[in-house]
């Protein structure tokens, strides 16, 4: 019953089919190979623009290259304040950025609100010079930003001469949540860079930056490579990639993840001992639980991870693209013999 996260979840097949044709035979390195290339052409195709596409191993990566390329070492970058940047990846936008300073927002269900990202940049109008929002899609809280909402914000950012940032860590989960095109919710709603997130969705490894200028694509490889984060072996990571934007890999997989979410919070939901203290939109699920239940799930070998930023006895519940039924049927059971 781990439903800590969804990286506790291996691998999708048909990424590791992928993996093992890879294999075969040589190919270009450091990214110059055939498999890298078809990734740049079906990612403009998935996005209906031209994107360019750098394949790295880590999300954290992915974020901080990403920023890097959006504000100068003296710059500050706008988030929520239970943003992964902010919260988990320990400096690391400071660090590849060379110096810009968070700013953290707090707006109800982790999303940023124009008014309130406009309030943040005019109090702190000289801490550090205004130069990006980030946003997280889904949220750290399961909550998604609509396509009206990214495009408000967008709107708002460039207004206060912001570059516009998405942490899509969760953006399959979002965009099938949605069941809108990838387009609209990025750079057609203002986004300038995306940390495109796989692992969490059945990749082995692979994580991508997604920009969608050319001249931003040749400064971040530079800075990839400068940062250790060119793989001699990119086709493996690209291979990855491939396959999963294939055939709508991408989103099968996360409206399993969402839909195990969703049936979790009903079942949840129907219980006086369980509160949901946030919507479910996406594959997370929060919710209250007496103490005494909690010990008793954890003694039953459920597994979860407490979450006091969102209130007194909150725990976190991540569904995967691997979640069985018989994983939510056990978590439902363990609850109904708590005491």
């Amino acid at each position: 019953m781990n439903l800590k996260s969804d990286n506790v979840l291996g691998c999708a097949p048909e990424i590791l089919d992928a993996l093992t044709r890879a294999n075969t035979g040589t190919d270009a390195s450091y990214g110059a190979d055939a498999i890298t290339a078809r990734l740049q052409a079906r990612v403009s195709d998935l996005f209906e623009h031209e994107a360019f596409v750098l394949p790295v191993s880590t999300g954290i990566a992915a974020n901080g290259l990403s920023l890097s390329v959006l504000t100068p070492p003296w710059g500050a970058i706008y988030c929520h304040d239970l943003a992964h940047i902010a919260r988990d990846e320990w400096c690391a936008p400071e660090f590849f950025t060379g110096g810009a300073r968070l700013q953290t927002i707090h707006a109800p269900h982790a999303r940023i609100t124009p008014d309130a990202l406009e309030a943040r940049v005019t109090a702190t109008l000289y801490a550090a010079h205004p130069s990006v929002v980030s946003i997280t899609q889904a949220t750290e809280a399961g909550t998604v930003y609509t396509v009206d909402a990214v495009q408000a914000i967008g709107e708002q950012a460039r207004s206060l001469g912001l570059a516009l940032h998405m942490d899509g860590a969760r953006f399959a989960n979002a965009v099938a949540s949605l069941g809108c095109r990838p387009a609209d919710l990025t750079w057609r709603a203002g986004i300038d860079a995306v940390a495109l997130g796989a692992a969490k969705n059945g990749t082995m490894t692979a994580e991508a930056i997604v920009v969608f200028r050319r001249d931003r694509f040749e400064e971040l490889e530079h800075r990839r490579r400068r940062a250790g984060h060119v793989s001699s072996k990119m086709r493996f990571l690209s291979a990855q990639l491939e396959a999963y934007f294939a055939n709508d890999l991408w989103l099968r997989l996360a409206r399993h993840a969402n839909a195990q979410a969703a049936r979790l919070a009903q079942l949840l939901a129907q219980r006086t001992d369980v509160t949901l203290v946030q919507p479910v939109e996406a594959n997370l699920v929060f919710a209250a639980l007496p103490e005494r239940t909690t010990r008793h799930l954890r003694a039953q070998g459920a597994e979860f991870l407490d979450w006091p930023s969102l209130g007194p006895g909150v725990v976190r519940f991540v569904c995967g693209w691997a979640t069985s039924d018989a994983t939510i049927d056990q978590l439902v059971a363990a609850l109904d013999t708590a005491p």
